[in-house]
């Protein structure tokens, strides 16, 4: 097979026809548009790019089609080269949500943030907090007087993703029938508590951040961080900065599962690498919102 065939395969074949054709599904509920999350057993493959890249967010497996294709079993080039020559025409089936999408030029990250009111005792957003996720109403108005929180579409709320210097990059958007990243934005860290905090906790999402400081009594020395559900460049960087400061010490707070016990080793290293101090802090459930939760109903 020569080098145009090679790429006239690539332009027919996305790699969730790939996946799907073996059997993998998506997890409509943990996927966005841009990046759609296909499940085999406690096996994970994140789709990106339109369907032509992919990355496994439990090594560091990523790269196209053919190199999907070897990752799910093909043994060289040429077998993978195969394998993808036999989906050639097959069209996997599109998550619910993506056929509602409403293609539109994303405004400038800020400007859109700006525009979205803040959430308040009774808004949509405020009772999605407050209710379904069972946070305290002190912890959300702390984090609405910070600017870490507005209000999205249908209830939803956007939870904000700054750098170093404070400069918004993007939010997190989790609702009652949603959840994604703002179109255009960039993930690095959802923020709250004292910028120079000597102590780090990190978790995979806004709601779990807020949900420790509650559990915590949002402790005055803690700085609550998330990454969003995943592990940006940006975000590593983020996190190598905040464990290079003197005394520093760096919580791996995140999921009780595979997950959340492979960024607890990225965690690990990076503080063995800054000789910051390390510990790894599991929820007793599957995560921080779940383990609030059971302590609301119990008291």
């Amino acid at each position: 097979m020569d080098k145009r065939e090679i790429e006239e395969l690539r332009e027919k074949v996305g790699c969730a026809a790939l996946l799907e054709k073996d059997g993998w599904k998506v997890d409509v509920k943990e996927s966005t548009r841009r990046a759609i999350k296909y499940r085999c057993e406690s096996n994970i493959v994140i789709v990106i790019h339109q369907g032509r890249g992919w990355f496994d967010p439990l090594s560091p497996a990523k790269g196209d089609v053919f190199s999907l294709a070897e990752h799910l079993g093909a043994e060289g080039f040429v077998e993978a080269c195969e394998r993808v020559a036999d989906v050639v025409g097959f069209v996997p089936s599109a998550p619910v949500w993506q056929r509602s999408a409403t293609p539109r030029a994303p405004g400038a990250i800020a400007e859109r943030w700006g525009h979205r009111p803040k959430p308040r005792p009774g808004s949509r957003a405020w009772s999605y907090l407050a209710g379904e996720r069972g946070l305290p109403a002190g912890i959300v108005k702390q984090a609405v007087a910070c600017d870490r929180l507005r209000e999205g579409p249908q209830g939803s709320i956007w939870a904000a993703h700054s750098d170093s210097a404070g400069a918004l990059t993007g939010w997190e958007e989790r609702g009652p029938e949603w959840r994604g990243f703002a179109t255009g934005g960039a993930k690095e860290l959802f923020r709250f508590g004292p910028a120079g905090s000597e102590r780090i906790c990190i978790t995979e999402a806004a709601i779990d951040a807020l949900s420790l400081a509650a559990i915590e009594r949002l402790r005055p020395d803690t700085l609550y961080v998330s990454t969003g559900g995943g592990w940006s460049p940006a975000t590593d960087h983020a996190i190598r900065n905040l464990a290079k400061r003197a005394n520093v010490r760096l919580v791996a707070a995140t999921d009780n599962n595979r997950q959340g016990d492979i960024y607890a080793d990225r965690v690990r290293a990076i503080a063995g690498e800054t000789s910051a101090e390390y510990t790894r802090s599991r929820p007793r459930t599957d995560d921080w919102n779940e383990d609030l939760k059971a302590l609301t109903a119990s008291a």
